[in-house]
C-alpha cells in the first residue's frame, strides 16, 4: 500500500474478523394482485434456531458477494431458479450485539409455486405487505451487562473491582399475524424494510 491511498481507504470494522456475516433475501410475491412478504418457518431438525420464522438466507461463504449469498440460499431453501429472483437492491444491515451482521436484500420472486427444501424449512408463511405496513411492532427492552471473566486483572484498571462498567440495552420487537409471531432479528429487519419500501415506493411494482 502507498501513503497516497490512505485518504481514500474504506474504513474497516475493529474486531470484524470475529463477526459472523449472513445475508438474507426479503422476498415479495404477488398473488392475484396482492403483494405478500414471504417468510420461512425453520425446520425443527436444524441445530440453530429450529422453528423460528425468518427470511431465506444464511452464512456468507468464501469467494461470494453478500448478494450472491442471499440469492444462493434462497434458491436452496425455496427451490427456485435464478430467473425467478429479481433483486431490487440492498436493505439495511442489522448489527447484532452478539457478534453477527445480517445483510438484507429486497427482491421479488416470480411464479412461486410454494416449493421449499424440507431439510431446512418446515413451512412457508405469506403475510400481506399492507398488513405489516399498518401494524406497529410491540417493543421490549433488554439489558446488556458486562461480566468480565473470573481471572480478569482488575488491578490493572482504575477503580479495580468497583470499575463503573457501561451498560447497554437493545430492543426486541414482535409482529403478530394470525397464529404467527415474527420477532427478534427478523422483526428488526421487517421494521427497517417497511420504512424503505415506503421511502422508495418498492411495493408499487
Amino acid at each position: 500500500m502507498k501513503k497516497e491511498q490512505f485518504s481514500t481507504r474504506r474504513p474497516g470494522i475493529i474486531g470484524e474478523e470475529k463477526i459472523r456475516q449472513y445475508a438474507v433475501l426479503i422476498p415479495m410475491i404477488d398473488i392475484s394482485g396482492v403483494t405478500y412478504l414471504l417468510f420461512e418457518k425453520r425446520s425443527s431438525k436444524l441445530r440453530r434456531q429450529p422453528g423460528e420464522i425468518c427470511f431465506p438466507g444464511g452464512k456468507l461463504e468464501a469467494g461470494e458477494s453478500l448478494q450472491e449469498c442471499a440469492v444462493r440460499e434462497t434458491m436452496e431453501e425455496l427451490k427456485v431458479v435464478p430467473g425467478q429472483i429479481q433483486v431490487l437492491g440492498p436493505g439495511d444491515i442489522y448489527a447484532s450485539p452478539f457478534n453477527l451482521m445480517i445483510h438484507s436484500f429486497v427482491g421479488v420472486i416470480k411464479d412461486y409455486q410454494n416449493t421449499f427444501s424440507t431439510d431446512e424449512v418446515d413451512e412457508i408463511i405469506k403475510i400481506p405487505l399492507d398488513f405489516l405496513r399498518n401494524q406497529s411492532p410491540e417493543i421490549f427492552e433488554s439489558k446488556l451487562v458486562n461480566e468480565p471473566p473470573q481471572d480478569f486483572p482488575y488491578e490493572w484498571i482504575p477503580g479495580g473491582v468497583k470499575y463503573p462498567w457501561a451498560k447497554g440495552t437493545y430492543e426486541i420487537l414482535f409482529y403478530k399475524y394470525e397464529d404467527w409471531i415474527i420477532w427478534g432479528m427478523t422483526a428488526q429487519i421487517v421494521k427497517s424494510v417497511l420504512y424503505l419500501m415506503d421511502e422508495y415506493n418498492l411495493y408499487n411494482k
